[in-house]
């Protein structure tokens, strides 16, 4: 691994042992091996490679959305079966100590501008990437506008889901509630 590589896993593991705001750049050339220019000349500036560190630790967390590449997803692409199986796979996630989820809420309020810019570029193909998931269509497949509007719905959900479960997990919804309440959203709008 080059300096680059390894200042990312570096910098991976400070943010999930100190979280954002505590992590300095000094921490993560201790941590990486390297050298305070590296993080400069290599990504611009610390709060660039965090930011950079924290998209790399949330797009790891696919396959665990997926509940392991040996045994397919359930249902039906679409279906309510599907949606909770994915769903109850993300929400594991969030019951792990050192979750990268406790870690969101903190970067959710973060002030840095730098930040949150590269973050809210990253949004949409998070929601690409969880339509994917739930509809078996391809992430390149999946166009803009369904990108921006029912992955951004996903998006909404999972924040929700991960203010919840870092505020309070043991009345933080399972999927079996989730999908009851979006099963109930379904048939409330079928009567109308």
């Amino acid at each position: 691994m080059g300096h680059r590589e390894d200042l990312l896993e570096g910098a991976k593991r400070c943010l999930l042992q100190k979280g954002f705001m505590r992590t300095t750049a000094r921490d993560i050339v201790k941590e990486s091996g390297t050298n305070l220019a590296s993080i400069g000349y290599h990504y611009g500036s610390k709060d660039a490679l965090l930011a950079q560190a924290y998209v790399a630790l949330v797009e790891g967390m696919s396959d665990a959305f997926e509940g392991g590449a040996a045994d397919p997803l359930p249902g039906a692409p679409g279906s309510l079966e599907r949606f909770r199986a994915v769903w109850a796979n993300v929400i594991d996630t969030m019951r792990e100590p050192g979750s990268v989820w406790r870690l969101s809420m903190e970067v959710i309020t973060c002030e840095l501008p730098e930040v949150r810019d590269h973050l809210a570029r990253a949004q949409r193909e998070g929601g690409r990437g969880l339509v994917a998931l739930l509809t078996d269509v391809p992430e390149d497949e999946v166009d803009d506008a369904t990108a921006d509007t029912l992955g951004r719905f996903y998006l909404t959900l999972m924040t929700g889901l991960i203010a919840q479960w870092t505020f309070d997990p043991k009345t933080a919804p399972d999927a079996d509630a989730v999908t009851e309440g979006l099963r109930q959203i379904i048939e409330a709008a079928a009567r109308t």
